[in-house]
């Protein structure tokens, strides 16, 4: 119905998620009937953050600098470290608050079906971090579905083979929920709830 290059942007923006086919047509409509300047801005911008943004070398988040903000801040407490499965967990926990820590995000969760096993997940990066730091602490926050749970319980035994203490954030979160979409005060309450593994 459309032109070519007008059904190409449709098709593009349904790469985010939650965009169906009807939202991706009012976006692209919206942006080409009233909003060049803001969809021009929103091209540049992505190419730009495309071309910059990378994972942090110490946590996997996503940065612009080898280390990130938080892993680059000498104020945060390094011996404290939280294990989550992805950058939005991080924004997530960090919207929460209370927690001064550093992170270390895996990236996904065990999965064998999948074909994600512990080499995917970053665990030898993660190991590397036990042996070679200080670490008085590892919160694990992975999210509370099966597969969270397995990788949870995988990551503990492996910390308590360095003899790091393990605690898992409480379950305030819903079983089969996750982090980025609970509020900031079930978080709050999960972190401070947490129990050893």
């Amino acid at each position: 119905m459309f032109s070519p290059l007008i059904d190409q942007l449709i098709n593009a923006l349904r790469v985010l998620p939650g965009v169906g086919p009807k939202s991706a047509q009012r976006m692209a409509l919206n942006l080409l009937e009233h909003n060049r300047h803001g969809a021009d801005h929103l091209a540049t911008t992505l190419q730009a953050a495309i071309t910059a943004v990378h994972r942090c070398q110490q946590c996997r988040t996503l940065t612009e600098q080898t280390l990130c903000n938080l892993c680059a801040n000498p104020k945060r407490d390094h011996q404290l470290l939280c294990i989550v499965e992805t950058p939005a967990d991080v924004l997530a926990l960090e919207q929460a608050g209370i927690y001064s820590g550093v992170y270390f995000v895996l990236l996904g969760k065990l999965s064998p079906i999948d074909g994600i096993g512990p080499k995917e997940i970053g665990i030898d990066l993660l190991e590397e971090r036990f042996r070679n730091s200080e670490l008085k602490e590892l919160i694990i926050a992975t999210n509370p579905t099966i597969e969270g749970e397995a990788t949870s319980h995988y990551i503990s035994e492996r910390a308590k083979q360095h003899s790091i203490k393990v605690t898992r954030i409480a379950h305030g979160v819903p079983i089969g929920g996750e982090l980025e979409y609970i509020d900031g005060s079930t978080l709050a309450h999960a972190l401070n709830s947490r129990r050893e593994v």
